[in-house]
This record gives structure tokens, sequence and C-alpha cells, in this order.
């Protein structure tokens, strides 16, 4: 071999080995800056440590950090030497004017040179003049994330304050304990290697748990193996320096576990959805009109004094936006109230925004969201409370949760949270918003009636964010003056519930069936708007499609309704008098109220109104509460002005001739009495005139009578609804246990009344054979 050749291999040979011992040279930290006072003394330590290594041989393997996923914050650290280093929002924030960042992940400098022929001046090195970068610059207040709002977190739950606090306990342990640590943390730490804990500096270790394990794992874990090694000094210090964040992880927590997951209808195992997989938004808006949705497959919606009103889309409003609303003075909110119709999906929403805010996607400048639920409240007011026993905010708080015990945070005036208090309607006591004593601080002891009225005043949690949800016939006892804001849910428009139906399978020919399917039916797909039958819909297409040809012929609309009506009388059972989802077995009572409101909705539909005050409730010897609030089945209208009277509705018009129909077919099934026998204006020849108004075709006969009589749309609902009753899947099967007894006979004659309708088809006029058509289908058809 060539000598000059041999040499200079031998030579370039000598400069790979200096390059490779200049990568394992720690690079600067990104966290240099952030260098304590002990620095000196660790470099110190190092020199003592590598002087007398020929003593004593460390008892690890040492190799280079394999490479990981950052999976716990997102954010990787810079190191030139590593191929995967990440420009970091810490590098923009801390770089000198003027600078620029080199992304080292490429090899290929190729943009920070000039192209030259020349082989030499492409081995030039590029030298980088890097200083130790300073502190990092705190962004302002008007830093905001990806939903247009300030993001800006706490300074002590952010991490710097971390970091920084990790690496001051840490710092103060001597090298033997610092070793114990690492080991420990080791043995204990399933996501971190055994060289990425032992190799580098201190700095490089807490880089690298931040990176792997996140903040908040990084910050517990570090307590938990200080505690391990028995260092409970250090522990108590680091929990106490950034007690902040761990209250806030507490917190966290919590909402993640209680909201992750939602239970819809009947909860079975293994059939639980995430709600961030199925979750549409619905439409907030800020001037609500009543949440009813006065479309109508007839085009009818009988409202007085006013028709109902639509809200317009300038009016809507997101979740994570409600506490950036201003009052009219332009201060910012405190008390947002927000109200729905029943099953319009309030206690979903409550989910969302807690959801959103614990897993950083929203409302990062609120430091706690803390639910204080009115059921609780009432829980606790009516079995573990005394009338004569008080208490304080603050331990209400520590009540329902434990981790915020000897929290002071919510004492300081820049302390930004949020209380969140929903299901108002379940508080079943009587507040008193005059008499009430007033309560200047968190710890005075009271009644739970005072200390709600004082937290909806404002006396008590002042740095307080206060959010209530209730249906409007509970939170309308609330003083106007007390209230920032009311909003109001209104459900979703045509184009969300085919988002929702299409997010929530992931058969797109499914989909794309069911989509088809419900829109067969005009009232369905109007229906379907409300949150609640859009699930229903969901829920029982999914399960009809797995029949084979299921689907040729149109839904029935009789039973959605039938199924809303059981569906939201479990719901009362189980939500406002506690039973437990076995022991749902409708009493006399129920029965009995659900009759007589059935008996005020046909006296409604007979004087051609939708609307309906607290004299008709009585008149018919039901209570308001029950009525309005607890039935699920009614809502709420606002009041044109103050000192009106309170006006209320059924959910929707059709739902109101449905009840209608079905108090007219009770009636006749369980007393065998025709109450709409006063309205039969001719007799068919076909019958005798004896007991031919209590058979069943009787009964449609009056109530064909009434329908032909009257102008188009007035009752022809009503009629397909009863039509709908007949049929055996309807009553004998869906309605079977809950109004009717198991024992009870199906209802006899159903030929005649097939008859009956066919005959009345061929001879009625041209604008009335669809609804008969339709009317004959919901008597008839069997489920697929």
């Amino acid at each position: 071999m060539d000598p000059d050749i041999e040499v200079e291999r031998i030579f370039r040979q000598e400069n790979s080995e200096e390059d490779e011992e200049e990568k394992m040279k720690r690079p600067p930290s990104s966290y240099g800056s952030m260098k304590s006072d002990a620095s000196v003394v660790m470099d110190e330590e190092e020199k003592m440590e590598e002087a007398d290594q020929v003593s004593f041989a460390f008892p690890f393997p040492v190799s280079l950090p394999a490479s990981t996923a950052h999976e716990g914050t997102g954010l990787q650290m810079i190191r030139s030497a590593s191929p995967e280093t990440l420009c970091t929002t810490t590098t923009q924030q801390t770089k000198p004017p003027g600078a620029v960042v080199i992304d080292t992940r490429s090899s290929d400098l190729e943009d920070f040179s000039e192209h030259d022929d020349d082989e030499e001046d492409a081995d030039e090195v590029l030298i980088a003049n890097s200083p130790e970068p300073p502190e990092p610059v705190e962004p302002e207040d008007t830093m905001q994330d990806e939903n247009g709002q300030p993001g800006r977190l706490h300074p002590e739950q952010d991490l710097p304050h971390i970091f920084k606090s990790i690496q001051s306990v840490l710092t103060e342990l001597t090298s033997d304990d610092l070793l114990k640590f690492k080991v420990s943390f080791y043995q204990w730490e399933p996501k971190m290697s055994l060289p990425q804990v032992m190799e580098g500096d201190l700095l490089d270790f807490v880089d690298r748990i931040l990176e792997i394990l996140g903040q908040d794992r990084s910050l517990l874990h570090t307590i938990s193996t200080l505690e391990n090694i028995g260092k409970k000094p250090e522990a108590d210090e680091l929990r106490n320096n950034c007690k902040r964040a761990l209250i806030r992880y507490r917190l966290k927590q919590y909402l993640i576990e209680k909201h992750q997951i939602i239970r819809e209808g009947v909860v079975r195992a293994g059939r639980q959805n995430l709600l961030d997989n199925i979750y549409v938004e619905p439409h907030v808006t800020t001037r609500g009109y009543g949440g009813v949705d006065p479309s109508h497959e007839f085009g009818r919606s009988p409202m007085s004094p006013s028709p109902l009103q639509v809200p317009t889309a300038d009016t809507f409003v997101g979740l994570n936006n409600l506490f950036r609303l201003q009052t009219d003075d332009g201060k910012p909110v405190r008390t947002v109230v927000t109200t729905g119709i029943p099953g319009i999906g309030l206690t979903v929403s409550v989910g969302r925004v807690s959801l959103d805010w614990a897993e950083l996607r929203a409302n990062r400048d609120l430091q706690f969201v803390i639910k204080l639920s009115f059921r609780s409240f009432w829980l606790l007011r009516k079995k573990e409370l005394p009338l004569s026993q008080k208490t304080s905010i603050v331990e209400l708080i520590q009540y329902h949760h434990p981790e915020c015990k000897d929290m002071k945070h919510l004492e300081e005036e820049d302390c930004k949270f949020l209380i969140i208090m929903d299901s108002f309607d379940c508080y079943q006591a009587s507040l008193d918003w005059q008499n009430a004593p007033v309560i200047n601080d968190n710890y005075t002891q009271a009644h739970p009636d005072v200390l709600i009225v004082n937290i909806i005043r404002g006396t008590v949690l002042r740095g307080a964010r206060v959010w209530i949800l209730g249906r409007r016939a509970a939170v309308s006892q609330i003083p106007s003056q007390y209230i920032d804001v009311v909003t109001e849910l209104q459900g979703f428009s045509d184009e969300k519930v085919e988002e929702f139906l299409t997010i929530r399978f992931c058969n797109a020919e499914l989909t794309r069936k069911i989509v088809a399917h419900y829109k067969h039916l005009p009232s369905l797909r109007i229906l379907a708007r409300h949150p609640l039958v859009c699930w229903m819909v969901a829920t029982v297409f999914e399960r009809c499609y797995r029949y084979r040809d299921y689907g040729v012929h149109p839904p029935r609309l009789t039973p959605f309704h039938g199924s809303i009506l059981i569906f939201q009388t479990n719901r009362k059972m189980e939500y406002y008098y506690g039973l437990p989802e076995n022991k749902l077995k409708w009493t006399t009572d129920e029965k009995n109220q659900l009759n007589k409101i059935g008996k005020m909705a046909l006296k409604m539909l007979e004087r051609n109104t939708g609307v309906f005050f607290e004299e008709d409730v009585k008149e018919f010897g039901l209570k308001v509460t029950d009525v309005t609030v607890f039935s699920g089945l009614c809502a709420e209208l606002p009041t044109a002005a103050s000192g009106s009277k309170r006006t209320y509705c059924f959910l929707h018009f059709s739902f109101q001739e449905f009840m209608a129909a079905l108090y007219v077919f009770t009636m006749f099934r369980s007393e065998s009495k025709n109450v709409l026998d006063t309205a039969l204006l001719h007799k068919p020849k076909l019958f005798t005139p004896k007991d031919q108004t209590k058979s069943a075709v009787g009964l449609v006969q009056c109530a064909l009578a009434r329908t032909l009589a009257s102008p188009p749309g007035y009752y022809d609902m009503f009629l397909r609804f009863l039509c709908g009753m007949l049929n055996p899947d309807c009553h004998d099967s869906l309605m079977r246990g809950c109004l009717y007894t198991h024992n009870a006979p199906k209802v006899a004659g159903l030929d005649d009344v097939q008859r009956l309708l066919e005959q009345t088809i061929q001879n009625a006029e041209e604008n009335r054979v669809e609804n008969l058509k339709e009317c004959l289908r919901e008597m008839t058809q069997k489920d697929e």
C-alpha cells in the first residue's frame, strides 16, 4: 500500500474519532439558564468522581439513551447531538434578536451554505457561536390557544416552574442519594430505560423525564421516589412548591374520570363510548326563546299569545367561550346561567367543558375547575346534614374534593377559577333570596340553603366564575340582579344531526342507511334535532339494521314518542327520587300523573293552543313543579315582560298530540271509556249501535269524525298516534309493564279498524289521503 495513502487514512480515522468524542459531549440545555447556585459544586463533584473512577466502578453499564417517542408533553428539549431535536417554544422565547435557529435533525446544510463545485468548500465546518440562553421571556396575557382563547397558564402550573422546582430539590441531594434516587426512579417507572435515567448530568435527567413522562407524572413520581428513599423533607418541600400544580392535576383527574366516558341510556359493560368520539356541540345562544322547535309536519304550531321564535346565528356562542362574554358595561361576566329543555344535553355540555379544560384544550387561564352539583348539595342536605348543622363553603369543597384540603389559593385576588353548579332543578328546597343572611368569607359556617344563595350573590368565593345549569322552570327563581348572562341550548341543526350519526359509526354504509332511513319521516326528521331523539335514532336503527331486509318500509313514529315518555319517566324516578335502575317500577301515582297530563294535552288540543299556565295545571289536580320540572315532558317559555304569567308548553307540539292520544287510548283500554264519544257525528252502517263506541273501531270512528270535521292539520297527528297505539307492538310490547300491566289482554277488533280506514281512504279528499295512509301503516306495520 502507498505510504501516503496509509498516512491519510490514519489521519482521517483520528479525525473521525475526535468527531465522535465531540458528539458525546453534552450540548447546552434548553433550561441552561435555570442553573442553581449549586451548579459549581456539582461540577467539582463530577471532577472528583472522575478522579476516583479507579477505586469506584459504576454498577451499571453505560450506553447512549435510545430514541424515545415524546408522548408526555409533546415538548422536545434542544440537544444538537440528537437526531430528534426540535425547535421548542422555549427556544423561540430565549433566542437573541436576529439569531437563527438551525434544525439539526437533517445533515443537509445546503440551505445555510453556498453551493460550490469545490469539494474543499463542502468540507468546511460550520461554526455557530451559541451563548447560554437568557431567562425565558414570559408570554403576555394575550397569548391565545387554538380556540382563540387566552391560554396563559398560571406560572406555578407551567413547565418552567416545575422544572426549576424538581431541579432545586434534587440538587440538594448528595451523589450517593442521587444515585439511590435514580435507581428507585428507574425501578418504578416502566416508561424509561436504565440508560435514560443514568446517563448525563442532573439537567439532562430533569429534561428527559419531563419530555418522556410529562410534567404531572414527573412531579408525582419525583415526590414518591424521594419518600421511598427516606427523603421526606425534600418531598414535602417539592410538594409545597408545586402545590398549585398538584391540586390542578387532582381536579383534572377527577373530571377526566367522571366525563371521559359518556353513559347513554342503560349502561352496559363493554358498550361505553368516549365523549370525544361522539360529541357534537349543540347551538348555544345568548337570546333564548324557550328552546322548543316550532317546526311541524303540517306547518302549524298554535303557540299563543305569541308564536315560537328561533334565535339567529349571530347570537350563537361556543361553550368554551361562555366566560369570554362581557356584561353591558364591558366587564367580564361572573355568573352565567345555561338553560334548556329536558334531554337537550346540559349534563353532556358540562362534561365537554370539563374535559376540554382538564386536557388543556381550552380555558387554560382557569387555574381550577371545581364541580359542586346541586344534586350533591341536595343529597348532602337531605341525608347527611341535619337542618341544625352548619358548614362552610371551604368545608363543602373539601368534602366533595378531598385533594383541595388546606387550599388557600381561592382567597387570592389573582386566582381565577370556575365553579360548575349543574342540575339546579334537583335542589328541591325553596331558597330565600331576600332574607338569607349575608356571608362575607369562605370559612363562615351556614346552612346549605344560605351557602347557595351567597355563592350566587357573590359574597363568598368572590374570585370565582359561576356556571349554573338547569331547566328554565327551576332557574327562573334566581333574581336577575345576580345573573350576568342567560344562555340556552338549542339542540342540533340538520347538518349537526348528520354529523352526529356519521361520527358515531365506523361503518360508512351503515351510516348512510341510517341517515336515509330517518329522513323518510318528516316528523322524525324534525324531532331528531333534539339530541335525545337523535341518540335514540342512532341506537334503534343500528340494532334494527342487524336484521336482514330491514329498512324496506319507513319507520313508525309512535314508538319513538313512546320511548321518549318511558325514558324521561324512568329518569325522573332515578334522578329526582333516587331510585336504583333495577327498581324503576311505575307506581299508580306515576300512571295517574301521566294520565292527567294527557288529559290536559287533549283539552289544549281542543282549544287549539300549545301553551298552558299554572292555573291549567292545578285545574287537573297536578303540581306545577311535577309537570314543568320533574316530568321531563314540558318546558317553560320566557315571559315577554316582568310580571307576566309564567308560560309553559310540551317539548314539541307533536308530543302534546301524542300525550292526548295516549290519554284517549289509556282510558279506552284501562277503563273501557271512549272520551271522544261526544264528538261522534255519524255512525257507520256497518256496525250495530249497541256499545259501538266502546270498541276499537268505535274509538277510531270518533277520532276520524273529529279529524275530518276540522281544518287539515288540527287532529291529523293525533289520529296517527291513536292508530299507532292500537298496534300490538306498541301497546302490548313497548308499554307493557309501564302504563299497562303484563297480563292485560291485547286490543281486539283491529281488523274492523283496518277496514274502516281503508274505506275512509277511498272516500276521503285528496289532501287527507296521505295522512290516512300513514295512520293505516302505523297500526298495521310490524316491527321488522
